[in-house]
């Protein structure tokens, strides 16, 4: 999950398929009731039989009567699966507002050209463009700055199933190597072109990360060739095992299989590494990771080889190359970070004291660095020079935006720096380290116009009494009158922030009255490491505490009460959805859960990502860890005879971080509990996986499926 921040408001996708579009299919049912009202299915669910299993764990016997869904190779798993997706459809497509909000999503969603992910190397600079509804983003290179935009790569050949991974380009900008997957999987192949020529070389690398494991690559100085992230390469008729990622040395022109382990042979089975290269120069560092959510330790390359610089007790997070200098973000004794220089024989030299804001980005500018900071919803940048001292801040607005890339190097005094805001699609601007000048260079134009919308704040009060920040969005006249549609967004967990993105299609959502909220809760980084550990392990409960503190908050201001309020979450999100829905059932009247984690007590088996995420949720090997999860996991919670609200999950059959089966058992256990007339939904998209690389019409009509299913079930007005 770190290189997979699942923080868009409405980001995965629909199987090709708009279901809210779809006729009611021809489900086998009994209806219960003579005509549906708001909320209530006029369709019964498939049967979910149960059957007898369970699990003794630290001598506490826990049952599992729907583990038999765990194994997607079961003739009559795959048919309960296709009757639930019928089921889905056929309730989804009954929803009278689905036509009129997927006519308004697809207006929205067609923007101008957009880019993302600039990189610059030797005076080039790389970035992903996409026009909407084209599928798939395509890869470009551009000399800096007033050179003419080409295309490098066009995945859109096989209807947008192949996505773009990453790209790296060697440090003269002369080659660029790229990953692809298909299907949703993730799972990287990497290929090199010639960039002067735009001709793919032969070289073809597989296994190459994804999914469990970032992919990285770094180039050698003379650009004769690279290390990259590999998994071992499977044995002939086998699947590729995502465990024991190395790095591996590729020389231009071999053969994959005469590639050779330089990193991590034995280093763990749960290795993620994030290379750290600079262009130019072609230095690189290695942040190794074991598993997800902790921190790392520095490694850095003297030739061929990688040694380690600094280990786990400076919690680093982040790092940056300045000036020749690998310049990191340590934690250890900050909870909001400090910046250390790390010298060739491994030692540090103080650079910067922890400051105001958590550091999220160092970046080179000229003969200084840039710092990114954030503190709650608001992200600034602040420039030093090459003592450190501290210059200005960036002119950038001071709320309602966050930083994304930015592409620079050192000895160049400008920058390129990538931002958005709740109201503002993409924006690059060109800074001037120099003038303290800004120069917008390019800018994403929407297809509605956002200026309206209002922004404003408010705070919930923890169990704890810790301060949630919660951000509320609406349309002009709009206010607090105790029963407006809100949808309530967060994540909680992993280092991951929330931070203000484009709402862009989800105005739709305002356009119609309601309301849209996002609460800061912990486990993400946007207040520093301490706000990120008070949500891991033993300390879990705190995220969904803060998130039904910011529940409350919106009732208490009387935004809207329990009869309207809805709640999204995806991925560690969804595991936030799940303890919602067995916590405070009636605190909610409707949830979408995505590519959700259910089943806490089993996820740390070696299906999918789960082995990977102990440093973030603990090992129940440890009983005290055993005792704190079984208390908040969502499937071993859900109660018999429990009035549930209107629940929607969706899962993706090639998802490489979640197994599916999660939410297979949590649906099947909702069904056959609730006692309430709201439907409890399962939508399985087929050839797809977590969301990451889906193409632009199903990321289309997976908001429309989700707008849908909120407007039906909290009562939101059709627009007049």
């Amino acid at each position: 999950m770190r290189h997979a921040p699942l923080l868009a408001l409405l980001l995965l996708v629909a199987d090709g398929a708009v279901a809210s579009q779809l006729p009611t299919q021809a489900v086998p049912h009994q209806a219960p009731h003579q005509q549906a009202l708001i909320g209530e299915s006029p369709l019964l669910p498939p049967p979910s039989p149960q059957r007898s299993a369970s699990s003794t764990i630290h001598g506490t016997r826990v049952a599992d009567p729907y583990r038999w869904l765990e194994n997607p190779a079961d003739p009559a798993v795959r048919q309960w699966i296709a009757a639930q997706n019928a089921y889905t459809e056929a309730t989804l497509a009954a929803m009278p507002q689905g036509k009129a909000l997927t006519a308004r999503v697809q207006q929205l969603a067609i923007t101008s050209t957009t880019r993302s992910g600039p990189v610059l190397a030797g005076g080039t600079l790389f970035y992903l463009q996409q026009t909407p509804p084209q599928s798939q983003p395509v890869l470009v290179a551009q000399a800096w700055p007033e050179g003419a935009a080409r295309t490098l790569v066009d995945p859109n050949a096989d209807h947008g199933g192949t996505a773009i991974t990453g790209y790296w380009p060697s440090p003269h900008g002369r080659y660029l190597a790229y990953g692809t997957a298909e299907g949703g999987s993730e799972l990287t192949t990497l290929h090199v072109l010639d960039v002067a020529s735009g001709k793919t070389l032969p070289d073809t690398l597989p296994w190459a990360g994804g999914g469990t494991t970032p992919q990285g690559v770094a180039w050698d100085t003379d650009e004769a060739g690279f290390s990259y992230v590999r998994f071992a390469p499977p044995a002939a008729g086998h699947e590729v095992v995502q465990f024991n990622a190395t790095l591996v040395h590729h020389a231009l022109g071999r053969a994959a299989d005469t590639d050779t382990v330089v990193f991590g042979r034995g280093y763990s089975k749960t290795a993620e590494y994030v290379l750290v290269n600079s262009p130019a120069t072609a230095q690189a560092a290695v942040l190794a990771y074991d598993g997800d959510g902790g921190p790392a330790e520095v490694f850095l390359r003297h030739g061929a080889a990688f040694t380690r610089a600094l280990d786990r007790r400076a919690n680093v997070r982040t790092a940056a190359w300045v000036n020749g200098r690998l310049y990191v973000a340590s934690f250890d004794d900050a909870p909001r970070g400090r910046i250390v220089a790390v010298t060739d024989d491994g030692k540090t030299v103080p650079v910067l004291a922890q400051r105001d804001g958590a550091i999220q980005q160092i970046a080179p500018l000229g003969d200084g660095f840039l710092v990114v900071r954030s503190q709650g919803p608001d992200w600034w940048i602040e420039q030093y020079d090459a003592g450190a001292n501290f210059v200005r801040r960036v002119p950038l607005p001071a709320q309602g935006i966050s930083i994304g890339d930015i592409a620079s190097e050192s000895g160049r005094p400008e920058a390129l720096i990538s931002y958005a805001g709740w109201t503002t699609p993409t924006r690059w601007a060109a800074y001037d380290g120099n003038r303290g000048t800004l120069k917008t260079v390019f800018a994403v134009q929407p297809a509605a116009d956002y200026s309206k919308v209002v922004v404003q704040r408010i705070e919930g009060s923890s169990k704890d009494g810790t301060r949630i920040p919660v951000t509320v969005l609406s349309m002009p006249g709009i206010t607090p009158d105790g029963a407006r549609p809100t949808i309530l967004y967060s994540y909680g967990g992993f280092d991951i922030p929330i931070k203000p993105g484009f709402i862009g299609a989800n105005l739709a959502w305002l356009e119609h009255g309601g309301v849209l909220a996002y609460a800061n809760i912990r486990g993400g980084n946007e207040n520093g490491q301490q706000w990120h550990a008070q949500g891991q392990k033993l300390h879990k409960q705190n995220v969904f505490d803060d998130f039904h503190a910011a529940a409350l908050a919106l009732i208490d201001t009387h935004w809207t009460d329990r009869a309207h309020l809805g709640i999204l979450g995806g991925s560690n999100g969804g595991l936030l959805m799940g303890t919602q829905i067995v916590q405070h059932p009636a605190d909610y009247r409707a949830v979408v859960a995505r590519v959700g984690i259910y089943d806490m007590l089993r996820h740390e088996t070696d299906f999918a990502n789960g082995p990977y995420n102990i440093p973030e949720y603990g090992s129940i090997a440890d009983p005290a860890q055993f005792k704190a999860t079984l208390a908040y996991s969502p499937l071993q919670n859900v109660t018999p005879h429990a009035a549930y609200p209107a629940v929607l999950m969706t899962t993706g059959e090639n998802d490489p971080r979640v197994a599916p089966w999660q939410s297979r058992k949590f649906t099947a256990a909702l069904q056959n509990a609730t006692s309430s007339p709201q439907p409890i939904l399962l939508l399985t998209r087929m050839h797809a996986g977590h969301g990451i690389g889906a193409p632009f019409s199903q990321r289309v009509g997976d908001t429309a499926i989700t707008l849908t299913f909120f407007a039906h079930e909290l009562g939101l007005p059709a627009r007049k």
